[in-house]
């Protein structure tokens, strides 16, 4: 059964920076594109960034863009999200998410192509 468990959420001041952490089990990570999205209070849960199953791609939100960057340890079965210049939109429950296809050529830039949600870690940007 794949589990997936993020890690590294908390409060934060606009400007700031935090890294998020998704811990992988059940699935053979070094197969899959993996995914970070949020969901803000109200509002749908939207894609932020994707990395390829290699590790040699990556997609990101334009609103993200050159601030956020994503990475994969497979050694680990962990991906990464360090977000710099943190913005008050950003604040969101923030998931990882698995590609529900294997070695995929491209990393996924939709919910509709990924899987195996994980419970989700909160990222409160205080203004």
């Amino acid at each position: 059964q794949v589990q997936l468990v993020e890690s590294g959420g908390g409060l934060v001041q606009t400007g700031g920076s935090l890294r998020l952490s998704c811990a992988a089990s059940g699935l053979t990570f070094s197969e899959r594109a993996m995914g970070w999205f949020r969901q803000a209070p109200g509002r749908e849960r939207e894609f932020v960034a994707s990395i390829s199953w290699g590790g040699d791609k990556t997609n990101y939100a334009d609103s993200v863009q050159a601030r956020f960057t994503i990475s994969k340890d497979v050694a680990k079965d962990t991906v990464y999200l360090e977000m710099d210049i943190l913005k008050p939109e950003a604040t969101a429950f923030h998931y990882c998410a698995r590609d529900l296809q294997r070695l995929r050529g491209y990393p996924p830039v939709s919910a509709q192509e990924v899987d195996s949600w994980g419970q989700g870690t909160q990222v409160p940007v205080s203004s």
